[in-house]
């Protein structure tokens, strides 16, 4: 049986990329990993960037700076590691 760390090595997402799309879909993490996955898989990297983008609006208008803080850098992350289809 795959446990969620399996699921996540298996994404090419870290565990706050996952999180992040599991917040912005408000899905369980397993099949948020699946999802991110699947857009890898079909050019959905801008998607994943705009939903980490979208998480962080939201922090913000909640006035979750630490949150927000935490969601730039998984999108730094996200971008240092999938720079082929980003939006400049």
């Amino acid at each position: 049986m795959l446990a969620y760390q399996d699921c996540v090595g298996l994404c090419d997402l870290n565990i706050d990329e996952v999180a992040a799309i599991a917040e912005h879909e408000h899905q369980n993490p397993i099949i948020a990993a699946a999802f991110g996955r699947y857009l890898l898989c079909h050019n959905g990297e801008p998607m994943i960037r705009k939903m980490i983008l979208d998480d962080i609006e939201q922090a913000e208008r909640k006035k979750d700076y630490a949150h927000a803080e935490v969601l730039r850098k998984t999108l730094a992350h996200f971008i240092a590691c999938h720079p082929e289809h980003q939006q400049v």
